[in-house]
């Protein structure tokens, strides 16, 4: 699915760090990806925690004026962001990532720990098995997903992935590409 259509079409979801112990680079990226994407007309879903980069994602989301779902595990109730625009609960954080993922045509991972790792991989694997429709994108702001493109590359190489599902996920290098994949 690309991201064209009406607006029910024009929803991403962005899966990012809740950690406030990263390079401040990564959340100026977060405020870009933010601002282009209201800029252009979509509907952010993400994390909707305080916590971190989803912290800074929600509240550039406000100052855009843009519109923000937040999907979070009842457990987690403590750290939703006040701002979002809708909230949807969950019972687990599989759930989560299925909510996270529902309606939107494209799914953009920011440098994130293991939880963005997982939810990349998972949204990858769906979209390799033709579940997920919608484009899968890593923004690979100064080479943090290199060593994830090598080790899908060696997958290649070695057999135990095939080119064409490796050719699913996309590593722009700045929010301008990232831009063009979305427009």
């Amino acid at each position: 699915m690309m991201c064209t259509g009406s607006e029910a079409e024009r929803k991403i979801v962005i899966f990012c760090s809740a950690s406030y112990e990263i390079d401040p680079k990564f959340n100026q990226a977060a405020r870009e990806v933010v601002r282009a994407a209201c800029s252009l007309g979509y509907t952010i879903v993400s994390g909707g925690a305080v916590k971190g980069t989803m912290g800074v994602v929600a509240d550039e989301i406000v100052a855009c004026g843009g519109v923000h779902i937040g999907v979070l595990p009842r457990f987690m109730a403590v750290y939703r962001h006040p701002s979002l625009s809708e909230t949807v609960w969950t019972d687990t954080m599989a759930e989560r990532k299925e909510k996270m993922r529902e309606g939107t045509c494209a799914a953009v991972a920011l440098p994130g720990g293991i939880g963005t790792l997982d939810e990349l991989i998972e949204t990858l694997t769906l979209a390799k098995l033709d579940i997920y429709k919608g484009q899968v994108i890593a923004l690979n702001i100064d080479g943090f997903f290199n060593p994830l493109i090598a080790l899908l590359d060696h997958y290649v190489e070695t057999g135990m992935l095939d080119s064409r599902s490796r050719s699913l996920i996309s590593f722009p290098q700045s929010v301008a590409e990232l831009n063009d994949l979305l427009r």
